[in-house]
């Protein structure tokens, strides 16, 4: 597979959207670029359309706003290949992982999308207990 190259660094008075939600600024919020710096580790002063001004922005929070479409499709995209492949460490798909931890009777439970085992469980159980703190 062929490797992406490193995107184009933004320049001082480029058009950008927020990539993700940040504080005051929802996500697809337009802004212009104000300060570009950083050389190994480049990071941006926006002016956002909402009249936020927002420091030490990564490339991973801005999208350029001619890029915004195909940005939203490549994210969608990844998004339902993440929930369509199966699990790396049991081979068993996302959606049946949960169902098949609980029919099992492995114990545990789901926090958030993420499975806790019972171990955890248990360890905390009994060190609350130990220092006397109760729920």
């Amino acid at each position: 597979m062929p490797k992406k190259s490193a995107p184009q660094p933004l320049r001082r008075k480029d058009r950008v959207r927020a990539a993700t939600a940040l504080r005051g600024v929802p996500e697809g919020t337009q802004g212009r670029v104000m300060v570009a710096n950083g050389l190994d580790w480049p990071r941006y002063w926006v002016a956002f359309d909402n009249g936020v001004e927002m420091g030490s922005l990564g490339n991973d929070k801005l999208v350029r706003d001619k890029e915004w479409t195909s940005f939203l499709k490549e994210r969608d995209a990844a998004g339902k290949r993440a929930a369509e492949a199966p699990d790396e460490s049991t081979g068993a798909s996302p959606a049946g992982a949960a169902g098949e931890g609980a029919a099992a009777g492995s114990g545990g439970a789901t926090v958030n999308g993420v499975a806790v085992p019972q171990l955890l469980i248990d360890r905390t159980r009994s060190a609350l207990t130990r220092l006397g703190v109760s729920r």
